[in-house]
């Protein structure tokens, strides 16, 4: 039987990070990782191997840093963890004994229950190289694709099919909006329009009823009647969190159906923790479970996980749930919650919004328009949420309103924020996109407490406010 100080079960972003983390906080330790695939793919890019990158090779986690940070890889399958005996036995026959376990099993895709998805052609989003070398082969000879699912997985993929060259294809999804899960309505509806101008069929509203096909997939008839053309299926409707593992040990089960971690991410049994897509969150905002499936939440999870081990160092605040993509040539993001989550959290909120160049002067090369929504509590004015779109700059835009979530800070604070400025790498100081967002919520704010009769509201080009109450 092996012996190791530290193993972790899981090879994907959490578990990478949990590797490297407890090196650096444990440096004696004996260290190793346990993961079932013999190569470990990354999973945010995984839409990209279609129609940017060309294969899954090119999408690989490099087993280099586990070398680097002298953790050991045990390529095998953990088929039952002992918890009384603190040992973990593996499809080989195997078993290796801990002093501490962390999970990082990482969540499966769904299925969904509809006639036909067991047709070849027919591809749920698994993260290994294998299948995810059919889903490519399969989609090089395609001439129309349907994607079963509008979130931002659902539609990177559709927009890499069309990079590829699949001359047909379709998004269904049963909401009103793509992306309604996770953002507001001004936003989705101008991620549709750029799926319009891209050529990509989007219909909301609407449901796959069943996959049409003998031994292949050749359409998808739709709940209304109507039937699209495919000769491959995309499935993207999300994914459970993959705790077959935890459930067979007798760990504890949380509401979510992840497993249940305190703030420390242990688990029911004190020497095992878990992070990741398998682990139970807890909003930043509420305090009550949510299902976020995030990389860069997973990383974070383990970052406190592994830090944690053999002592309390790290608690985790909860989740605040940060995303960004790119469709076409639109970037877009958002961190916290949009005002939808905040009516259905009971949050009293006000919002500010400005959209500026983010070169100056805007005849600079590299110039592009990029659109900030700030949403702020309307009693205290703590910022709760926000969203950007439109150049690239709006991946790091939601970081740093994530940063400015975490930090609790408020519109005011967020107002006489001591920025940066570059002509050539930000916005001018004078239209800084943040900044004016607070300015104007902050202006709405002292309209709603000085009551009727009061009619000064600022006006200023490049920014527009509006207030929502639950």
């Amino acid at each position: 039987m092996q012996k190791v100080d530290v193993l972790i079960i899981g090879g994907s972003a959490a578990g990478l990070a949990a590797a490297i983390t407890a090196r650096r906080h444990y440096p004696d330790a004996s260290i190793a990782l346990m993961r079932q695939e013999d190569r470990s793919v990354v999973p945010c890019g995984i839409p990209y191997i279609y129609g940017t990158l060309g294969s899954p090779e090119r999408n690989l986690l490099p087993d280099a840093v586990l070398d680097k940070n002298d953790v050991e890889l045990l390529v095998d399958r953990a088929t039952d963890v002992h918890l009384s005996a603190k040992y973990v036995s593996t499809e080989s026959g195997a078993s290796a004994h801990y002093s501490r376990l962390v999970l990082a099993t990482g969540s499966l895709p769904q299925i969904p229950p509809i006639a036909g998805s067991d047709l070849s052609g027919v591809f749920p989003i698994q993260k290994n190289v294998e299948h995810l070398s059919s889903i490519l082969a399969s989609a090089q000879s395609a001439r129309s694709a349907v994607v079963v699912g509008g979130g931002f997985i659902g539609l990177e993929m559709a927009d890499e099919l069309r990079k590829l060259g699949v001359g047909s294809v379709h998004v269904v999804e049963a909401l009103p909006h793509c992306l309604a899960l996770v953002t507001d309505d001004d936003v989705c509806g101008t991620v549709e329009a750029e799926l319009s101008r891209l050529g990509i069929d989007v219909r909301t509203s609407q449901q796959a009823a069943a996959f049409l096909g003998r031994d292949r997939v050749e359409a998808v008839e739709l709940a209304n009647g109507d039937r699209l053309d495919a000769d491959i299926v995309i499935l993207g409707i999300g994914s459970r969190a993959n705790v077959e593992l935890a459930r067979r040990a007798g760990l504890e089960i949380g509401p979510t159906g992840a497993i249940a971690v305190d703030a420390h991410m242990r688990t029911s049994d004190p020497a095992v923790f878990a992070a990741g897509d398998n682990a139970e969150k807890i909003s930043f905002f509420t305090g009550e479970p949510v299902r976020t499936m995030l990389a860069s939440v997973a990383t974070t999870e383990a970052r406190i996980a592994a830090a944690n081990l053999f002592a309390p160092r790290r608690e985790n605040p909860g989740t605040i749930g940060v995303f960004s993509t790119k469709i076409g040539d639109l970037a877009m993001g958002q961190a916290g919650l949009g005002t939808r989550g905040a009516e259905q959290a009971g949050i009293p909120y006000v919002v500010g919004e400005a959209e500026s160049i983010t070169r100056h002067p805007a005849s600079l090369p590299g110039a592009g328009m990029l659109h900030e929504k700030l949403i702020f509590r309307r009693e205290t004015g703590e910022l709760i949420g926000g969203q950007a779109y439109g150049a690239d700059e709006a991946g790091e835009a939601v970081n740093v309103i994530s940063a400015m979530i975490q930090a609790r800070m408020t519109a005011n604070q967020i107002a006489t924020f001591q920025m940066g400025t570059h002509p050539l790498l930000t916005a001018s100081p004078v239209a800084y996109q943040p900044v004016n967002a607070a300015e104007i919520a902050l202006a709405q704010m002292m309209l709603d407490q000085s009551g009727p009769g009061v009619h000064w509201i600022p006006s200023v080009a490049w920014t527009r406010g509006e207030a929502g109450t639950t």
